[in-house]
């Protein structure tokens, strides 16, 4: 094992000099040697757990990451840290604990390498807010750092076509239209996810895997492959080498996620039509590094860039099929043909992006992913809007639609059960624009997704026929003209507190605007009469979280972040 110069590294304080024999004691009970305390001290982190089939198979893949940095000269020591799976979360109380799982899972990982003094960070993550709060615990450790992705679930099979996890929420709508039977529903829930693996299509797991190899904090081609798929292991491996070369360079992730490797996130976000959640958790990774990145400016990047795979929940194909035809360094190097990323961006292989993809081809005879020269449409997936419903800006997914133009009725709830049982027992119409408030990151607290109701609305046929706007957030498997992240959000005044039902609301992403047809006298007299309201969370984990976070915008964070720092953990 290669002689290492401690001196510059954080686990120094629990390795060298007489003074750490204590601590050198616990390492030789765990079976350790001298030369392997002399070493870099290597976190490899995962969120395995047996909550759902996203994370399941974290644990194997953390085993040829060890090997990798063993072989190379440094030392490992695993950990895990939480994980919610909205698949389950969803649709009920539980998930108010999705997006506070994302801050746990960063801050989990801090305090145990803080703690424990180690060097360098591997870390596996296998759906929505855990592939996000990795990343972020990466930039503000600032320690070397590899992702890696755990793959996505391979797909499903009902009545000789392949199906996802939306299928079976769409199912729910279609059982309650009487348009399936109890007996297919259940069929369709008992063979829609066949196996290991994160949702299958360009939903937020996904969304995030692409981000974290154009961002350069993943290895080109890890992301790729499906869960089971042996190849992970090789990945797993290549990671655990790479991250002790990053030792070795002294490359930091915030040498990697600068202005033009954010932008670049944003950019892919955009050409796949993917989650909506980008615009929540770019923001926050952006905090991390002590970068300003709010979601109008990732939503104008997302705007500008050509929508070029043709992924669901919008589209025909899911994450397997990229796999088949190369990967996502596919598009990438799409994207930078076209011009629409910065190329010279620092990655964790230690060249720039546009070095790590110099040999990649885009396929002919696919349409999977097209080249920029021949979008599915020359306005990325993903549009901000803006108006008098929601001055700090909304998201909206518009991959797959066709009307980009919805003036409506409002029709108001002030929780998604309400709403849910509104549009279960069929209690709106065409033309209404459903209104989901007091669900943003204080007043839920802990900003819910609704997948439940935009898919239910789906199994009726409604789909095309109604909006939903929500101060809450969307599922990256949501579909249809539903707006999400609206700020400021009800519980601390926003207008949207203040619509009531009757009143015209337009949306337009063409020109990118939310407003309400009513006059700002009007606005001004119900904003007199306005009144906060409490929630039932008034102690543990969801109450602190209410107290700390900040607005969707900027992305939910909980923390001042980098811009603060007085000191870095990787320098102590």
């Amino acid at each position: 094992m290669t002689a290492w110069d401690k001196s510059n590294l954080p686990s120094r304080h629990v390795t060298i000099g007489p003074e750490r024999a204590p601590h050198r004691s616990y390492y030789y009970a765990m079976g350790m040697t001298a030369e392997q305390i002399a070493a870099p001290l290597v976190g490899v982190a995962t969120c395995w757990n047996e909550a759902a089939p996203c994370n399941i198979a974290l644990a194997r893949q953390a085993q040829p990451v060890k090997k990798g940095v063993l072989e190379a000269g440094a030392t490992p020591r695993e950990f895990t840290t939480i994980t919610v799976t909205d698949g389950i979360a969803m649709g009920h109380q539980g998930m108010k604990s999705s997006l506070v799982s994302r801050e746990v899972i960063a801050d989990s990982i801090e305090l145990t390498m803080r703690g424990h003094c180690y060097d360098a960070l591997v870390g596996l993550a296998g759906c929505d807010k855990s592939l996000p709060g990795m990343m972020m615990a990466m930039l503000r450790l600032n320690v070397p750092s590899v992702f890696m992705y755990g793959g996505s679930i391979m797909p499903g099979t009902f009545k000789g076509r392949d199906v996802t996890v939306l299928d079976v929420f769409e199912a729910v709508g279609q059982h309650a239209a009487g348009n399936l039977s109890e007996e297919e529903l259940h069929e369709l829930e008992a063979h829609a996810c066949p196996g290991a693996g994160a949702c299958g299509g360009q939903y937020t797991a996904n969304t995030m895997a692409c981000i974290s190899e154009v961002i350069g904090l993943a290895l080109p081609f890890s992301a790729g492959a499906p869960a089971e798929d042996k190849a992970r292991d090789r990945w797993a491996y290549e990671s655990g080498k790479a991250v002790v070369e990053l030792i070795r360079k002294r490359i930091r992730p915030r040498d990697i996620v600068t202005r033009k490797a954010l932008e670049n996130a944003a950019a892919i976000v955009g050409a796949t039509g993917g989650s909506t959640n980008a615009a929540l958790h770019l923001p926050a990774i952006a905090h991390e590094a002590g970068i300003d990145f709010p979601l109008e400016e990732v939503a104008a990047i997302m705007r500008r860039t050509p929508h070029i795979a043709d992924l669901k929940p919008g589209g025909r194909y899911v994450a397997l099929d990229v796999h088949r035809i190369g990967g996502v360094p596919v598009i990438i190097k799409a994207l930078l043909d076209g011009g629409f990323l910065h190329g010279d961006c620092l990655t964790v292989t230690g060249r720039t992006l546009a070095e790590n993809h110099k040999d990649v081809v885009v396929p002919p005879n696919q349409d999977v992913v097209r080249p920029t020269s021949n979008p599915i449409s020359p306005m990325g997936g993903l549009v901000a809007l803006k108006g008098n419903l929601a001055p700090e800006g909304a998201i909206v997914k518009i991959a797959g639609m066709k009307n980009l133009r919805f003036e409506g009725t409002a029709l108001c709830f002030d929780c998604e059960e309400d709403a849910f049982a509104a549009v279960e027992a069929r209690a709106y119409k065409p033309g209404d624009v459903i209104v989901i408030r007091y669900e943003g990151p204080k007043g839920g607290p802990g900003m819910r997704e609704m997948l439940s109701t935009t898919s239910a609305i789906y199994g009726q046929g409604m789909g095309e026929k109604v909006a939903l706007i929500t101060d809450g957030r969307f599922s990256g498997a949501t579909r249809g003209f539903c707006v999400g992240h609206v700020g400021p959000e009800a519980a601390v005044g926003g207008p949207i507190a203040l619509v009531r039902n009757g009143d015209r609301i337009v949306l337009d992403a063409e020109k990118g605007t939310l407003d309400v047809l009513i006059s700002e006298e009007e606005m001004a007299r119900r904003r007199a009469e306005w009144q906060p309201r409490k929630t039932d969370y008034n102690s543990g984990a969801l109450w602190k979280y209410a107290q700390l976070v900040g607005p969707a915008r900027t992305g939910a964070v909980t923390h001042p972040g980098a811009k603060a720092e007085t000191h870095c953990y990787a320098d102590i």
